[in-house]
């Protein structure tokens, strides 16, 4: 995908936890379960566990630590990092657009991204780690990356092209819009009022996600190039809760949708038309 430069000063954009991020090259909705199957199934870790860590977003306010914010130098310190404010400036500039273009450009409000390097961070919603994967911080309105697992991305799953990378950090940033509109309030009251069906309802809130992603994609078509559109589906399959799993869990137990339910949201949001992905986590 041929994105723009990073515009510095429009974006905003640190580095805390463990230094600048690193790299070969060079979701957290709220609810308590957003994490737990990607720590589980690709990094061994106990879910329950990775849900506490990010459970906080009401009983933790814990502020991020001492982060660099320096901009130019933490684009610009790996290849993954220049990628990555490449694809926020992008998407900062097509979202804002979108809500002005829909009479909403005053509940516009670009996130934070964090990218730091290693270890773990001190985040709004509690104490993150790298282990986790990227998540995205309610609380503190700020997408949380470690480059590195970029290369997990690519080297254990298969993910491969710069593509699939922008589509992870776009996926987390339809987390934040889900914030803006009121998407993750809604969705974890109703998961606290009828808890049985937690994860289903997390399942939408992940697809609405990718859905969004797909329409960030989808109105920059112009800037797409040839095989982008087959990172993209590849990297949302692969990171289906059925493939992670490898059969281990029940369907009833996914929390971020099947491969097969991932490539379709992403499909769906390459239309360019966001009201498509509104309607998926539409409670009736």
């Amino acid at each position: 995908m041929r994105l723009n430069p990073f515009d510095t000063g429009s974006i905003d954009v640190r580095s805390s936890g463990g230094g600048l991020p690193g790299g070969k090259a060079g979701g957290l909705g709220c609810g308590t379960i957003i994490l737990a199957a990607v720590g589980y199934f690709v990094f061994g870790m106990d879910p329950f566990q990775t849900a506490a860590v990010v459970e906080g977003v009401q009983q933790n306010s814990q502020a991020a630590g001492p982060a660099s914010t320096d901009e130019q130098e933490i684009c610009t310190s790996s290849e993954y990092a220049t990628e990555a404010c490449n694809a926020l400036t992008s998407l900062n500039q097509t979202w804002a657009q979108t809500f002005e273009q829909q009479g909403f450009g005053d509940r516009f409000r670009q996130p934070t991204l964090d990218l730091y390097g290693g270890g773990g961070v001190r985040t709004a919603c509690g104490s993150g780690s790298s282990a986790m994967g990227p998540f995205y911080c309610p609380g503190d309105t700020t997408i949380y990356i470690d480059t590195s697992f970029y290369d997990t991305l690519a080297q254990q799953l298969g993910a491969r092209g710069d593509f699939a990378r922008y589509y992870v950090l776009a996926h987390e940033y339809g987390h934040h819009i889900q914030a803006l509109t009121g998407v993750l309030d809604q969705m974890d009251s109703a998961q606290r009022a009828n808890p049985q069906i937690a994860n289903q309802l997390q399942v939408l809130v992940e697809l609405q996600a990718d859905c969004y992603a797909g329409v960030w994609a989808g109105r920059n078509r112009n800037l797409i190039e040839p095989g982008d559109i087959e990172e993209g589906m590849n990297a949302a399959a692969s990171i289906g809760d059925d493939r992670l799993s490898g059969g281990r869990v029940s369907e009833e137990d996914f929390t971020h949708g099947t491969s097969e339910q991932r490539s379709q949201a992403l499909r769906l949001g390459l239309q360019g038309d966001d009201r498509r992905c509104d309607a998926i986590t539409r409670l009736r």
